[in-house]
């Protein structure tokens, strides 16, 4: 269940344009530790997308996903 996971640390990117969210989160994940969970917060809708593509080419993990108020949530696990 989600209440298992502790986010590491919180990427703010509320704001932005895309793809500044995803090159963001590229950076913290590569500074994060393996397993390291990073929650992602947007308000771009193209981050949606972008999110799907960074997973399939990186392998890390989009655990999570959600919205509400036009705040898109992501939680990301760097892969092992």
């Amino acid at each position: 269940s989600m209440s298992a996971v502790e986010i590491t640390s919180t990427l703010d990117c509320t704001g932005l344009v895309c793809p500044l969210p995803v090159i963001k989160l590229s950076k913290a994940i590569k500074a994060a530790a393996p397993g390291a969970v990073i929650e992602l917060l947007a308000t771009d809708p193209g981050a949606v997308a972008d999110l799907e593509a960074f997973e399939r080419r990186t392998g890390h993990r989009v655990l999570a996903r959600s919205e509400s108020n036009g705040i898109f949530r992501f939680v990301v696990q760097r892969a092992k």
